[in-house]
Order: structure tokens, then sequence, then C-alpha cells
């Protein structure tokens, strides 16, 4: 029996009707990013939300396309959200602290078709859109008085059609627009998780899950949000919702305030105090510069009751600090972006309330307790339910209709165990009150001013230096940005290296902010039982490491040295980084005239607070730009324009040193008077030992391939050295240091005697050239081939390995999935779909329908297969399915292939799926297979 009661789908839409109808005229304050202080009303965010929502119908976008924001917390902001969500459209936040690469890979693999965005991004916008082939238009949050004169893109972008300023659609259409009508579990937002290993992973949040995080929200246990309430959110719109308070406020009409590009401790307090602030929410970081200015200025906070701390651990101190000092409330939170993000909150149950302050502190640094709606447990490795004792740690297992099911697009197969729960990734235990408390990390990531480094991506890199033997990187504690990266090097016997040295070798290869603190280097790096490195012992061992800049202040503390050193350049850079701290959380600058702006810059600011200010990008001069990197003089300032195309390139820059390119003509004296001889040095002389030595370097990368080759062929190498590393390691590295001592080779020849030595000259010259050619085609082939080992004439109904093949594959090739898409590494197909590659890169891969009987065009495809010397591992003619294993001739690189047969009306239709055992590009190796296979099959 069903009950008698009236339904109505959760949309999201009705949480910002509501807050319209009921408390239209509350306000909502946000800081510009003109610069100015900026009032608006519930009810004038509806209206606009609603011409947001026609322009977005007037541009093509449909319910289901995702519509991209790379903004930060305004109102412009939330009513393009509202906007977005209300017309059945996904609103895809994305993270501006990402390397640029990144970006463009999610906004790729989200398939975005416009993207909102600040002015204060537009360089990062301008240097990822030639990348984007599905964005056809960008919003910029601005005024027509503060839209770029001039928006050039680096690159081509044939399907982008062109730049719109978000006041003119606002103003163009009107407010007379048809929200929700869809099922509440329609897709309403998605947010990409950034800080573990592996490719990002999109989480796809329903109606009906946010308007259920709101409810969940508002419970007094959980932030006990109501109309009274004046809410800062200072977590970004970008972190799964901000923390849902986007939702939240509106739905219960809290007055809001919104902090724009300045996150100060002095902006923060600024808008603490005079817009009297009852409840914020934040990350640690923030939290501590507020403080330090609170110490500093001797202000206090009379208004607000209320903050949650979350995205890291809470240090003590700032607990103690609010609730001493000012008389405020930390609730300890914790989240992920696939729990919406409220998982757990440290509010004290009305037992622990009655103890005296510093018994409850224990339970106030956990995580805390579930509300209402989420369900966890622990387990052991064998998914055994472990007690909540407090001393049993066991793998965090999280549930509940807020908590994802399945990443988008199936990234990552199947995520929730047998009784439906997820998998957190982290170590905790759950005392007997209920109190969650994480005790580690699954996956070692360091965590760093509330967002994560991948310390797995910095080590691989670090790896490829040719001086790293070993390397491990781990996080250390920082008083500002919580942790912060340190690079544990051993080197190769008998090397020596520089901190500096492995700094510069990953600049340009990962984000500013990711760049290690310091390099230590080590003479063991210790393995598990498994051949893993044991960072457990190695945080053991460097329980007393203090970073540099940390301890030079504290001797200087000890000494009573009033100047110590400064902090060192990679931290600076790590405190400053526009990608991430200060571009999201502006330091304070102690003296104007030596600290670098913040990201927010006041020079710009200051330029389009005035109504006679040129608009960006007309005037040539660097005042009225914004710099690209904070830490950049006026003088050194970039234009608004693209990021640089360097950023993009994740292969190091291998250079050469060159031979010396004058050398010294003999001379003869006769007569007493100086005759100068042709200079024609002897036999065996250093110019002719330098023409040796440029052939032999010339002639390096045929011979590293072809010994690579011949060994792997007669079994005398491993693939792993042979392919891997001398092929597509060592001699592109040879090929471009054979280059660099070829034309070396030529100077010497010319001043060392050309006459002698024209012969070596000339064949290191054509070696050279060769070689020189040779690159280019490969960089012209690799550059053109997109970076696919799976080819597949079906992508409806995807071929798949049964047990046997998958057996046959090994655990070690990467899977197969039903719909994948590539990873970050080619940016011109990057997040795209394989199915859509395929259709454009091997017009080969077409299903084959044959007039015949199925059991016809089976025999002939197993016919096929066979002469074609791949080994059969399943045959089953009665299911119409046969599986097959490849190998190249030379390098023995495998392949896996599907064969599939299926009565047609014409007859009989032919599929097939070749698939290689190594990621990335196969340079048109499975496409070549497939068209040949179906080739003679078709006969």
């Amino acid at each position: 029996m069903q009950g008698l009661m009236q339904h109505g789908a959760l949309t999201v839409d009705k949480i910002i009707d509501h807050a319209a109808q009921w408390h239209g005229a509350r306000e909502v304050v946000s800081r510009s990013v003109e610069g100015p202080i900026v009032r608006t009303t519930y009810a004038a965010i509806h209206e606009r939300a609603k011409r947001v929502s026609n322009a977005l119908l007037a541009l093509g976008i449909k319910p289901g396309d995702r519509v991209g924001t790379l903004a930060w917390n305004t109102a412009r902001h939330m009513e393009a959200w509202y906007g977005i969500m209300g017309i059945g459209a996904v609103c895809h936040t994305l993270n501006p602290r990402l390397f640029p690469e990144q970006i463009a890979w999610i906004a790729n693999h989200a398939g975005d078709r416009v993207i909102f965005v600040d002015l204060t991004f537009m360089p990062i916008i301008a240097g990822v859109l030639q990348h984007l082939p599905s964005v056809e238009h960008v919003v910029l949050f601005t005024d027509r008085d503060h839209m770029p004169a001039d928006f050039r893109p680096t690159g081509e972008t044939p399907n982008f059609k062109g730049l719109l300023c978000f006041e003119d659609l606002v103003e163009q259409h009107h407010a007379d627009c048809a929200w929700g009508g869809f099922d509440e579990g329609t897709a309403a937002g998605l947010c990409y998780t950034s800080g573990t290993t592996g490719d990002p992973k999109g989480v796809l949040y329903s109606h009906r899950s946010n308007v259920l995080h709101t409810l969940i929200t508002l419970q007094p246990d959980v932030m006990g949000l109501s109309q009274k309430d004046v809410i800062l959110p200072v977590v970004p719109m970008f972190h799964a919702n901000a923390w849902g308070v986007a939702f939240s406020a509106p739905g219960t009409g809290a007055k809001m305030v919104m902090p724009g590009a300045r996150m100060d401790g002095a902006s923060i307090y600024e808008l603490l105090d005079s817009e009297g602030v009852t409840f914020s929410a934040a990350v640690p970081t923030v939290w501590q510069m507020l403080l330090q200015h609170l110490k500093e200025t001797g202000a206090k906070l009379p208004v607000l009751r209320k903050v949650v701390i979350g995205g890291a651990a809470c240090p003590e101190h700032i607990i103690r600090a609010f609730h001493d000092d000012y008389d405020v409330e930390v609730v300890h939170a914790w989240g992920m972006t696939e729990t919406s993000p409220v998982g757990t909150l440290s509010v004290m149950t009305d037992a622990l309330e009655k103890l005296p302050y510093d018994q409850q502190m224990p339970y106030r640094l956990k995580q805390g307790r579930p509300p209402l709606g989420v369900e966890l447990k622990l387990t052991d490795d064998a998914g055994r339910r472990l007690p909540h004792d407090g001393k049993s740690f066991g793998n965090l297992k999280i549930k509940g209709p807020i908590i994802a099911a399945e990443y988008f697009r199936g990234a990552g197969g199947r995520i929730l165990d047998d009784e439906g729960f997820f998998d957190t990734g982290d170590v905790a235990t759950i005392d007997d009150h209920g109190f969650m408390q994480i005790t580690d990390r699954a996956k070692d990531v360091v965590k760093s001013g509330g967002e994560w480094i991948s310390t797995i991506d910095i080590e691989n890199i670090a790896l490829g230096h040719p001086k790293a033997a070993m390397t491990a990187v781990i996080g250390v504690p920082h008083p500002k940005w919580d942790e912060r990266p340190i690079l544990l090097v051993k080197l190769k016997d008998g090397e020596t290296a520089t901190k500096q040295e492995f700094l510069d070798f990953l600049h340009g290869k990962i984000a500013k902010w990711w760049t290690p603190d310091d390099v230590v280097f080590v003479d063991d790096i210790p393995l598990g039982a498994t051949g893993k490195i044991d960072k457990k012992l190695i945080r053991q061992r460097m329980k007393d490491y203090a970073l540099p800049a940390l301890a030079v202040a504290g001797a200087a503390e000890a000494i009573g040295d009033p100047d110590p050193e400064p902090e060192p350049p990679a931290a600076i850079l790590a405190a400053a980084d526009g990608a991430q701290a200060a571009r999201i959380y502006a330091p304070e600058p102690e003296d104007p005239l030596s600290e670098p702006p913040p990201l927010a810059e006041p020079r710009v600011v200051e330029a389009l607070a005035h109504a006679d200010a040129e608009p960006l990008l007309e005037s040539d001069d660097q005042e009225a730009r914004f710099p690209l990197d904070p830490l950049e003089t006026p003088d050194a300032a970039p234009p608004l324009g693209p990021v640089p195309e360097e950023a993009f390139h994740a292969e190091p820059v291998f250079v050469a040193e060159q031979a010396p390119l004058v050398l010294p003509a003999d001379r003869q004296e006769d007569g007493g008077k100086a005759r100068a001889e042709k200079a024609v040095p002897p036999k065996g002389g250093v110019a002719s030992r330098l023409l040796d030595g440029a052939v032999l370097v010339a002639l390096a990368p045929a011979v590293l391939v072809a010994v690579a080759a011949l060994g792997v062929k007669l079994g005398l190498l491993p693939q792993g050295l042979g392919y891997d590393r001398m092929t597509l390691d060592w001699a592109p590295k040879a090929a471009v240091l054979g280059v660099a001592t070829g034309v070396a080779g030529l100077f010497v020849a010319v001043f060392g005697g050309f006459a002698r030595h024209w012969k070596k000259a000339l064949g290191a010259v054509a070696i050279t050239v060769v070689t020189l050619a040779a690159m280019v085609a490969a960089n012209l082939v690799g550059g053109r081939a997109p970076p696919v080992h799976d080819v597949a004439t079906d992508w409806t109904t995807p071929l798949t390995l049964s047990d046997a093949g998958l057996a046959a594959r090994g655990a070690g090739a990467p899977p197969i999935e039903a719909d994948p898409s590539l990873p970050i590494g080619s940016l011109s197909f990057a997040g795209r779909r394989v199915a859509d590659v395929n259709a454009e890169t091997c017009p080969a891969a077409r299903p084959l329908v044959l007039a015949r009987q199925p059991a016809d065009a089976y025999d002939a495809a197993k016919a096929a297969v066979q002469a074609a010397g791949l080994s059969i591992v399943t045959d089953d003619p009665a299911d119409g399915r046969l599986e097959a294993t490849g190998r190249t001739f030379w390098f023995g690189l495998k392949d896996d292939l599907i064969v599939r047969v299926r009565p047609d009306a014409a007859g009989a239709r032919v599929d097939l799926r070749s698939v290689g055992r190594k990621a990335g590009g196969d340079l048109g190796r499975n496409c070549r297979r497939v068209g040949d296979l179906l080739a003679a099959v078709k006969g």
C-alpha cells in the first residue's frame, strides 16, 4: 500500500524558488572581482538566474549538457549555478588551482559546451581553449565596461564561437523560463576529484542528492543554520558545492556574504566585522591567517558564533584560540567530493558537552559523528566489519543517498562493496561515542592549504632524473599550509647532485605549489614486504626533521636573532603561486614594498573600479593587465593572455653540452716572418677526435634501437629495458644530443681544417640530417596519432574479454573499460571518449555486415585471425565469440583481440576490438590490425 501524500520532485530550483518567495529581500553581499562590494537579494538572483537559463537555451544548451564554471564565490556565480541547473543542464565547477593540463583534461572529459569564467582566470582559459574542442562559448562574469578589448586564445579554436559578456546576456534575455519538470534523479552538478593517483574522476550529483544534502546540513548537529544567520562561505564553490552552503543558505533564507577573490586575514575580517557574519566555513589555512591578523591588530569577533573547519585536520591551537579568545565554537568536519561532501562533524553529544573543555578536546579533534542519512563502517582488508571501540583501525566506508554510487562515465569501475558502501581510502577508528578519527591515508597524498598533492606523481617525475636511483615524497608539518612535501632521493652509485638540480628538473612538469620545499639526499629508501616504499618507516626516521625555513626561524628565535634568513624560494613559490594558495587565500603582505601582490591584483582592481578606466588589453601599459604569476614584478608581468605553452609539456628538455666551436690554427715562422699555414691539425688531433665522437653520437640512436630490438627478439633483454628504456627513453635523448654534436662537428671541421676533416664532417652532418628528419617524422606521427591503444568497431554494445581472456591479459595490463576516455597526456585528445577518437582517426574500425550465414562468417573470421599469426585464447562458435593474442615481431608488444559474430538482417555482422597491453599510443598498430582482419574476412 502506498502512502497518500503529495509528491514533488526534489530539484534544486525549488530551493531558490523558496528563497525568492519567502526571503526575497534577504541580502547577498559579494566582494566583486572588479573591486567594489556589490549587494543584491535572493529575489534578484532568482530573476537573473532565469535570464541566464534563457541565454543558455538560446546558445543551444539542452538538458544533460555540461556547462562549466571557473569562478570565485560571488552572486553572479550563484546566478549561473541556478540558471544552469534549473533547465536540467549540469553545472560543472572547474578548479582553477589545478595545473592547466588537468583543467583541459577535465573539461574535455566532462564535454563542457559553455564555460563561465571570472576575469581573474582569463589567462588560464585563453591558454587551454585550443585543447577544448567541445567548448563553443566562454561567458565572462563582468559587465561591458570591463570586457577585454581583444581576446586571443592560444592556437586554433575552430569550434569556439566567441567570448560573451555575462551582463549583456542577462540584459538581453527575459526572466520567463520554466524550471524543473524533470525527474529528481536528473544530474545537477559535476565535480572532479583531483588529489590522488591516476586521472581525475567525476562525481555527478543529482538534484535529489543535493536537496537531501541541504536538508542534512540544516540539522542542528550539522551546521544548524537558520534565517537569522549571516553566512560567509570561504570554502570555494568549486569545492563540492562550497560544502553545500550555496544551497543551504538560500534554503533557510540566511544572508550570504561572498568573499570573491580576496581571502587573506584582513579581507576576511573586514567582511566578518562589517556584515555581522555569524557562521563561516573554510579550511584551516584561512583561519590561521585570520587568527594571525586578529593577534596583530587586537581586533575582536563579537558576532561570529560558529565556524566549520574541514579539508584538513584542524590543529588544536586553532580550536582553542577561537574558543578561549573569541568565544567561537569550532566544528571539525570531514567529507569528500564523493560525499557531497558532508560526512561527519565533531559536534559534542549531551554527555560530552557536560565535561570540562579540556576533556572534550580529544573528541573535538576527531572527525566526528555521521548525521541522519549517512552510514559508516570499518572493515579489515577481507571486508569483515570491525568494532567501534576506538582502538580497531580499519578501512573507512560510507553509505547514503548523498554518496556517489559510481564515477562519471564509469571511471574506476565498480566503487561500492556488496553492501553498497563506498571505500573512502581512509584508515580510521570509531569510538564508543560514535566519533570517527582518520588515522592515515590509504593513498599517501600531502594536503597543503586544503589541497591534495599526489606524492606518487612527483616521485615518478623525479625518478626520471638521470642521477636518481629511487625517490620518495612525504608531507611534513607546516605552521601555515598544514603540510608541505619534501623529496627524498637516493642517488645512483658514484653520482652527486644538488637540491636545485632536482627542483629545476621538476619545474614545468608539476604545478608550482606542488614543488617540494626541500630535497633530502639519503643513503637508502626502505621498502616493505611487498616491494613498495615504506612511508611509515620513512616518517618515523624523519620525525625530527624541520623544513629549512622553519629550522632557521626556530634557531634564530632561540638565540634572539630578529632577522632570520627568509623562507627558501621553493616555499615562497608554494605560498604565493598563482595556481594555488595565494590565488585563493592571498597572504597579507607584511611589507607592501617587498612582498608579492596577491592574484586579486590591487592595480587591476583599482583600474576596474574607476568608471573612466580603459578596458583591459586596450593599453600596452603593463599596469592594466593581470600578472599570471603573483611573484612577478610589475615590469615583468605578462599581459592578460594565454598560459605559457610550456606549461602543457610534461616531457623533460634534454640539453647537450656542445664541443668548442673554435680551435687554434697552427702557425709557423720562416725567415723571421710569421706565415700562417693551412689550419690542418695533425692526424689524430683534437678536431679529429671530436668529429669521431660526433659521428658516434649521431649513430647512437639507431644503435640503441637496433640493439634493443635484437636483444628483445633473441630474449637477451627484457621488454621493459629494450623497449621502454632504450627505445622510448634513451634513443630520443641520444637523438637530441646527436643533433647538437653534429652541428658542433661542422664548426669543428670549418675551424679545424676542412680539407682534412670534410669527410667526417659531412658524414656527421648527413647522419644528423637523417636523425633530425626521423625525429621530425616521429614527432609529426606522434603528434597526430592519438595516444590510443584500444580500437573497436562497436562502442554501443562494447566487446569485453571473458575470464579466460582477462587471465591471459594479466593483472599488470591496463583495464579494459566499456566506455574509456583518454588520460591526461595528449592535450589534443585528453578527456575525450575513445569511441569519438576512433571515429576520427581510424575509419577502418566499422562493423562488417556480410551476406553470409553467421557460422560461415565466424569461420572466415577465425581463419583470418589464424592467418595473421595470432594465438587463439578462446574459441566459442556457438556464442560467436573468439579471443586471441597478437604480438609485434621485434619488441613482442602484446595486444588482445576480441571477435564477435552476430546474426544480422543482411546475414551476419562481424565486430572486432583490439586492445594493447601497454597504456598510451600504439602509432596505429591496433587500428591497422582491425582494418586488415576486416578486409581479410570480407575477402
